[in-house]
């Protein structure tokens, strides 16, 4: 099961990290949120794009949106789209609501949006739609090996 792919993941780096899993979905920003009672921007979403055959994974607060121009930059050529279900499935091994950004499938570009800094925890998906783990943003970029990126702005 996904949820204890990344249980068994992030004991690696820290055994008191634990995922948190709910009864209700939890797969859209307003439904984690509700269920954690925390607010939509804390929770971080991570989407797979991609532009030619290059995918890269970007992790943003919840109330980000991530600039195409930042993508395509970031990733190269080519138009940038979202990956379809069944790619971020085969690339994440997560299914779309619980791609959690580590113990990936295959090794992707991983892009860490600053936002997050903001808060003490943020919250990503668990390896399914009905979970999330609380984390740091310091916690996420040691366990991703991430690039913090700045996803709202060109630069």
């Amino acid at each position: 099961m996904s949820i204890q792919k990344v249980r068994d993941y992030v004991k690696i780096f820290n055994e008191h990290l634990e995922p948190i899993e709910f009864t209700e979905k939890t797969n859209t920003v307003e439904e984690a949120a509700k269920a954690l009672g925390v607010e939509g921007a804390q929770i971080a979403k991570s989407i797979l794009f991609k532009t030619g055959n290059q995918f890269g994974l970007f992790v943003t607060a919840g109330d980000i949106r991530i600039n195409q121009k930042k993508v395509k930059k970031l990733l190269g050529p080519g138009k940038p789209k979202l990956a379809s279900p069944k790619e971020v499935e085969e690339i994440t091994g997560f299914p779309i609501g619980g791609v959690c950004p580590f113990a990936l499938n295959e090794e992707v570009p991983i892009f860490l949006d600053e936002s997050m800094n903001r808060f003490e925890k943020v919250y990503t998906a668990a390896g399914t739609p009905h979970s999330a783990l609380p984390i740091t943003f310091t916690q996420l970029c040691e366990i991703t090996k991430g690039t913090v990126i700045d996803a709202e702005n060109i630069d």
